[in-house]
């Protein structure tokens, strides 16, 4: 897939440039994390609009559960991994090193950081036909699977419906510098640990210690 063409060279430059670049430059320049801002309100907003017009039967639930598997960072990271923004990433060496460019977290970040820039550049007219090409056919596939829902709200469905409270994630460490944290969660039920997920992010790690808990359970 084409990116759309900016106007603004400089603009399109900022939405890859991680903030750790900042210390190894001299040039007066900002990192993508106010576009990040913008982006991810717009692409939230998007997304939201198309699941609401073209699935006028579904309710509150089922929308919000779609949007957040639409939206989250596992598949904003394929996105941009698929339009191949890792090789535009400005990072530290330090980033480099740790693989920074295929970094799921910061690829995501990228993404929401070019539609704010693209919204600024070119309008939502132009955002609108990028993310509708990009997102129309994930979300048929995924009305078409019936998964509309992501592991937290399912493993909260399952441990309610046999009475046993509700899961609570515990955060247990957090490794790295502030601008590439790994975090470690842990889910419990009533005390008792039942999964375990590490990620970039903290919705991240909850996600995959709520699958490690479902494939246990199941």
């Amino acid at each position: 897939m084409q990116l759309p063409q900016f106007k603004n060279r400089e603009l399109f430059e900022q939405a890859f440039i991680h903030r750790s670049f900042l210390n190894e430059t001299k040039k007066k320049i900002s990192s993508n994390e106010r576009l990040e801002f913008l982006g991810d309100s717009i692409l939230s907003f998007v997304v939201s609009q198309n699941l609401y017009l073209k699935y006028p039967d579904f309710d509150e639930g089922i929308l919000t559960n779609m949007r957040s598997l639409l939206v989250n960072t596992k598949s904003l990271a394929e996105v941009a991994r698929d339009l191949g923004f890792g090789r535009y990433l400005r990072l530290s060496k330090g980033e480099e090193e740790s693989k920074g460019r295929q970094n799921q977290s910061l690829l995501a970040n990228c993404f929401e950081a070019f539609i704010g820039a693209l919204f600024i550049d070119s309008g939502i007219i132009v955002v609108e036909k990028f993310l509708v090409e990009i997102f129309e056919p994930k979300i048929e596939a995924l009305a078409k699977s019936n998964s509309f829902k992501d592991p937290k709200s399912l493993l909260q469905e399952y441990i309610q419906s046999r009475k046993k409270g509700s899961p609570i994630y515990k955060v247990l460490k957090e490794i790295g510098p502030a601008h590439s944290k790994t975090f470690i969660v842990v889910v419990l039920v009533k005390g008792v640990t039942i999964g375990k997920g590490e990620g970039k992010s903290k919705q991240e790690a909850e996600e995959k210690a709520a699958e490690e808990a479902l494939s246990h359970l199941r």
